[in-house]
């Protein structure tokens, strides 16, 4: 099972240059607290950036379940931040990337 033995925590350079580290801290957030022990997670999960009345919200999705969860912070919301990120876990090492690595 995914996201269950962490051995090391990344973002990929194109992540760390696009969004603010609470952003990312969020991702690992709803990892942690939302989704562990509730979802069966794959290797490969997706994020999306929702603007919610100018603050923060991140829906959670996989392709293989129709189950989506979206969580909101009390974070303005960046128009310039790309929309669509993943976390890729490889046998522990879980990485956030964009949707275009």
């Amino acid at each position: 099972m995914a996201f269950t033995q962490a051995q090391g925590r990344y973002a990929s350079f194109k992540t760390v240059a696009s969004i603010p580290g609470e952003v990312i801290d969020a991702f690992w957030f709803i990892i942690d607290y939302q989704l562990k022990g509730v979802i069966t997670m794959g290797p490969k999960i997706d994020f999306q950036l929702i603007n919610s009345s100018g603050f923060l919200s991140i829906r959670f999705s996989q392709k293989e379940s129709p189950t989506t969860i979206t969580v909101d912070f009390d974070y303005p919301f960046d128009h310039e931040w790309p929309t669509i990120f993943h976390a890729i876990d490889q046998s522990g090492r879980e990485t956030i990337i964009t949707d275009h690595e």
